[in-house]
């Protein structure tokens, strides 16, 4: 019984030393180094890097979309906000600070409340809650500001943050200015813009005795200037 047992053994030990062979035999024949750099050599020049995914490849403006929207809009959603957020003036910290009167203030200086590390370092120099700073923010907090405490995914549509930036700007004594450099119609807007048009010179006409028509004083047309459409939340 000891023999049978030996010769199970020694076949068991057989087969290991030849997968063993075998491996390393694979390796020697078909071993390839691993590149510095993964991936294909393209040519045509060189390819640019893939920025991270956590990093917004680009957030649409809001500024030209603000003087239109309706504040019922953005007070709408607000609501996801109202749990860590208080709107009203006055109104005590909560989760997340105070919201009134945001737009314009200087970010993370809201008393008595406690901002990350992450957001004091990005306030330092004085940066403020501009509309783009809000609008960056409200797309997605923890890429705009990277190591924020703020835990909300954000903002995805461009008309969800135009109502709810909005609906911040109208939470004030004072509104702050609608943005100047973007007052303009927003990308495929369909209304059509007056053509400008030539002067012209209006003639009388000639005379009986054959005398040589003169033009009339201040017949000249008038030039229509295109108007340009003025162009119209948050928080860690």
């Amino acid at each position: 019984m000891g023999f049978e047992w030996n010769k199970i053994f020694g076949a068991l030990l057989a087969c290991a030393f030849v997968v063993l062979g075998v491996n390393f035999l694979s390796d020697g024949l078909f071993h390839a180094e691993k590149p510095e750099q993964e991936g294909y050599a393209l040519e045509g020049g060189a390819v640019a890097a893939v920025a991270g995914g956590d990093e917004p490849a680009g957030v649409e403006s809001v500024n030209a979309m603000l003087a239109k929207m309706e504040m019922s809009e953005g007070e709408k959603v607000g609501k996801k906000c109202v749990a860590c957020h208080n709107f009203d003036k006055g109104g005590a910290n909560k989760v997340g600070p105070a919201l009134y009167d945001i737009v314009n203030r200087a970010i993370a200086a809201v008393d008595g409340f406690g901002y990350s590390g992450a957001l004091k370092a990005y306030a330092e120099g004085g940066k403020t809650w501009t509309y783009d700073e809000l609008n960056g923010f409200l797309y997605k907090p923890k890429a705009h500001v990277k190591g924020t405490s703020m835990g909300f995914a954000g903002l995805k549509k461009t008309g969800d943050r135009a109502a709810m930036i909005a609906y911040l700007r109208s939470l004030a004594d004072t509104m702050a200015p609608l943005p100047e450099a973007d007052a303009k119609p927003a990308e495929g807007d369909s209304a059509a813009t007056d053509t400008p048009t030539k002067d012209a010179t209006i003639v009388t006409p000639a005379p009986s005795s054959g005398t040589a028509a003169t033009p009339s004083d201040g017949a000249t047309g008038t030039e229509l200037t295109p108007k340009a459409e003025e162009g119209t939340t948050q928080s860690d």
